[in-house]
């Protein structure tokens, strides 16, 4: 059965999401549940489907699939204003919030569209910034309430991070997951902590690429390059704490102690889990348990696998060269 899909908000993150159903066949709603004047509501509705068949149009010329395509995506996306919303959210199985990040922005339209909603339709906030535990208490039926974080653009990143809150049924959960794998997205799950998964990681690496260019370590120019040939494609090519235990958190352990004695700064300083893992032998892959259990892994048939990973990455970057190749002078 076709779930019923609407996004609360028709801002860039609305019409992000919208974008990505009407991409998977789904069709989907936008709702502006401000109140304005028929002739703004008609400019709002006008600027969202030009935004969304301006980056269809993008991956259409990119090769991602043929042009013609696009009306018929086009014509799943539905635009519903205040008055129109409360029949529309009536009918719909699954909420995306999306209005701007303050929180009587969020209580106006949780309030707004609780009125309408069904209680068994699944209400999820793409807040970056509030907790859900912090939200759940501004619906109804807070066990179908949970967050759904994308990343921008939303119809082109693969990673949605779900972020249930305590008293989220976990049916509400899966069925939102589901829903998410089925447009071909990546959902993740993560407790109601600031920074998700994601943003948190990101915040310390865009921080300490500042702190190197203000400390003179290196330019700009030469950091990013560095990320682009050396730190992103291991990274897209193994998870970060994959990468810990097939190097071996030995190597994380002496590394770290080293930075914060070297930078006096204790930042650097390692987590308790890796002194403790370290003490109990977890060193990874070569000891069979690190954060993952490797005792029944086949040790040089992973490391192939890894290989065969990071080389389909570094082709498709066009970063393997021939043999004998050479550039330059």
């Amino acid at each position: 059965m076709t779930m019923r899909v609407a996004a609360l908000g028709a801002g860039r993150m609305g019409r992000g999401i919208a974008h990505a159903f009407a991409y998977a066949g789904h069709e989907v709603w936008l709702i502006d549940a401000k109140p304005r004047e028929p002739k703004a509501a008609k400019q709002l509705e006008a600027d969202a489907r030009r935004e969304i068949e301006a980056s269809l149009a993008t991956l259409a010329e990119l090769g991602v699939f043929d042009a013609a395509l696009i009306p018929a995506m086009l014509a799943r996306v539905h635009f519903a204003d205040r008055e129109e919303a409360p029949a529309v959210l009536a009918q719909v199985d699954v909420l995306f919030e999306g209005v701007p990040e303050v929180l009587a922005a969020k209580q106006e339209a949780f309030a707004f569209a609780c009125q309408h909603l069904r209680p068994e339709a699944l209400l999820a906030s793409t807040t970056s910034t509030m907790l859900s535990t912090e939200l759940a208490g501004l619906v109804t039926h807070p066990q179908r309430f949970l967050n759904a974080h994308w990343l921008n653009p939303a119809y082109l990143i693969p990673l949605v991070e779900v972020s249930p809150h305590p008293g989220t049924d976990p049916a509400a959960t899966q069925r939102l997951c589901d829903l998410l794998t089925a447009i071909c997205k990546k959902p993740v799950l993560c407790q109601a902590a600031p920074g998700y998964i994601v943003p948190r990681l990101q915040a310390l690496v865009m921080n300490e690429a500042a702190r190197m260019v203000e400390q003179g370590v290196a330019t700009p120019e030469d950091i990013d390059r560095a990320v682009r040939y050396g730190f992103g494609p291991r990274f897209a090519s193994m998870g970060v704490v994959e990468f810990i235990d097939f190097g071996g958190l030995d190597i994380l352990y002496y590394a770290s102690h080293y930075l914060a004695k070297a930078l006096d700064d204790p930042r650097h300083a390692p987590p308790a889990i890796i002194d403790r893992y370290m003490a109990e032998g977890r060193a990874g892959l070569r000891a069979g348990r690190g954060f993952f259990d490797w005792s029944q892994v086949d040790a040089p048939s992973y490391r192939r696998e890894v290989m065969q990973r990071q080389l389909a990455l570094l082709r498709q970057l066009d970063l393997v060269p021939a043999p004998g190749k050479r550039t330059g002078a």
